[in-house]
């Protein structure tokens, strides 16, 4: 019966041979699409193993091949976001859309703790996986140097502090940051703050280079005291602008380096009885999905998770396939996008009618309409 050899179970290498009459070495060159094979051969192999249903193993071939056809997903800290963002799911997404029409399987490794890591350092000295996607690594994390001892093809994801060690996709923060300062400043705010997470981060302080990137072209001066740092949470957030409010009380647009920030900056504003956007406008990064939701909704800045993803599998297959070395060669960048929502959208000083509900949207240009 189809599905199952002589002896009951999956039909063998060995019984799709005798079916063909052919060797073993023949039914394996087939199954694994080698060269040197006869057509009149290969459609009799071919026309055994459809009759016999014999499925290649796929560990046994990859094992004959010092394969394992797995590369994993590796998360040094798995307590916090995969990126301020919040794209986490994106990226997986983008992975697995890029692995789709391979037979290589995705394995999930989180590294938070010493014993993680060790665990994990075990795990690839012993070839189980032919490469690793390493994602959202910080400033002195022992990781990539790790990968570069093993040899193992590896690509990082949002870890610009290895940029030049390991080969690397990122998205344009600087740029994402200096297209929301334009925005807010081409809506006419003038008093622009930013808020940041620890600029130990490769991320924020590519924020903050942007956000004084695009005032410095603009031609205007950068305030040093409407700039905070605090812990990318909400509560960071709230606690930043009471600081920045004390310190420029006159503040009329914030910038946010992640949604969190925002959504805290938010809360703080409202609780110091700053309309929004009426009296300040705020902008976030990251597009989370939290970002539509709020009130009003948050502009931000959208980073292209999936595309990361994509790219970052596509890099680590060819590196793979083509038995290259784990020494990069210059950072893949993304582009971001800002998406303009009823936070940013406002005549700065309007009136009581329209200080919490933004004027149209902008539906073509620059600035797409956010959903």
């Amino acid at each position: 019966m189809k599905g199952h050899g002589r002896s009951g179970g999956w039909p063998t290498l060995e019984e799709v041979a005798l079916r063909a009459g052919v060797g073993r070495g023949t039914v394996s060159r087939v199954v694994n699409g080698s060269p040197g094979v006869s057509a009149r051969t290969r459609a009799a192999v071919e026309a055994a193993v459809a009759e016999l249903g014999y499925v290649a193993h796929r560990a046994a071939r990859a094992l004959a091949a010092d394969r394992a056809d797995a590369i994993a997903l590796v998360v040094p800290d798995p307590q916090a976001p995969f990126f301020p963002g919040g794209s986490f799911v994106e990226v997986v997404r983008g992975v697995g859309a890029a692995l789709a029409d391979t037979d290589v399987q995705l394995v999930l490794a989180l590294a938070g703790g010493e014993r993680e890591r060790r665990r994990l350092e075990g795990f690839l000295s012993g070839r189980r996986v032919d490469g690793v996607l390493l994602v959202a690594a910080g400033a002195g994390d022992p990781l990539p140097e790790l990968l570069l001892r093993l040899g193992i093809p590896a690509v990082l994801g949002g870890c610009g502090t290895a940029a030049g060690t390991l080969p690397s996709v990122d998205c344009d923060d600087r740029e994402g940051a200096a297209a929301a300062v334009r925005h807010l400043l081409e809506r006419g705010r003038r008093a622009i703050a930013a808020i940041t997470g620890p600029l130990d981060a490769y991320g924020d302080r590519r924020r903050l280079e942007g956000y004084r990137q695009a005032l410095a072209a603009a031609g205007r001066p950068v305030d040093e005291l409407l700039i905070a740092a605090g812990a990318p949470t909400a509560e960071g957030g709230r606690q930043a602008v009471r600081e920045l409010l004390e310190r420029r009380p006159a503040l009329d647009a914030v910038f946010a380096a992640c949604d969190p920030l925002a959504a805290g900056a938010l809360a703080g504003l409202r609780a110091a009885d700053r309309r929004i956007p009426g009296d300040v406008a705020l902008v976030g990064f990251g597009d989370s999905a939290a970002a539509r939701y709020l009130d009003p909704p948050l502009t931000s800045v959208r980073q292209p998770g999936e595309e990361m993803g994509r790219a970052m599998a596509r890099l680590l297959l060819e590196r793979i396939e083509g038995g290259r070395g784990v020494e990069g060669e210059g950072p893949v960048v993304l582009p971001t996008r800002l998406v303009v929502r009823g936070s940013s959208w406002n005549v700065p000083g309007g009136g009581a009618g329209n200080a919490e509900g933004p004027g149209p949207l902008p539906r073509t240009g620059a600035f797409p309409q956010g959903e």
